[in-house]
């Protein structure tokens, strides 16, 4: 009976070892049990920042030859010159800005040939104009009596009007000005230019101090 009951023992024995394996997991093809399946947790979803929208300010364009119509308005005269006001219109549907010394020179002839050298910038750099459409800025231009030189180093020349460059442009406008102008070497400028500002009136003449009205 002792080899009965072993044999009873052995296969009580290998079935408690197959029930733990069915436990454990689903016998794969290889024997051996497979593990667990662990679901993948979803992707944390990242939380935006709540979106900025106070946008900066955008940068006002320079004023060019396209945005602007130049002409000369108010009148005065001085000790020796006469001055004009280079008046700048903004005649675009957009807000300008402009600043410095306009470029201007005599032209005469068909061509529009130069006479004489080009304006000296006087005095100091002015601060930036902003142009609304249809506003308006100033530049004093002075004109040298020419009479205070000596004619044959003048040659006086009849002149058609002016060259004129808005500040930090590279093409330029007529402005029709028909005068008397020197052709020659001369020692000192006989046309002059001040620094851009607000209005269509004459400001900072010499004679009367910097920055101060002319009228």
């Amino acid at each position: 009976m002792r080899p009965t009951i072993l044999g009873c023992g052995v296969l009580l024995l290998l079935l408690a070892a197959g029930c733990t394996s069915e436990i454990a997991g689903t016998p794969m093809a290889g024997g051996g049990p497979t593990a667990p399946t662990t679901s993948a947790q979803p992707p944390a979803t990242a939380t935006s920042p709540p979106s900025d929208t106070t946008s900066e300010p955008a940068t006002i364009a320079v004023c060019t030859v396209r945005d602007v119509d130049m002409s000369l308005g108010a009148e005065e005269g001085t000790a020796g010159t006469v001055y004009r006001a280079l008046v700048f219109t903004n005649t675009g549907g957009r807000t300008r800005v402009i600043q410095g010394f306009p470029g201007m020179s005599f032209v005469t002839g068909d061509d529009g040939h130069q006479i004489g050298e080009a304006a000296e910038q006087v005095g100091p750099k002015g601060p930036p104009v902003t142009l609304k459409p249809g506003g308006t800025a100033t530049a004093p231009v002075g004109f040298v009596n020419i009479g205070n030189f000596d004619e044959a180093t003048c040659r006086p020349t009849a002149v058609r009007g002016l060259r004129a460059y808005p500040p930090h442009e590279r093409r330029a406008e007529f402005v029709p000005f028909e005068t008397t102008a020197c052709a020659g070497d001369l020692p000192g400028s006989h046309l002059t230019v001040r620094t851009v500002h607000e209005g269509s009136g004459l400001a900072g003449v010499d004679e009367l101090g910097e920055g101060q009205p002319l009228r």
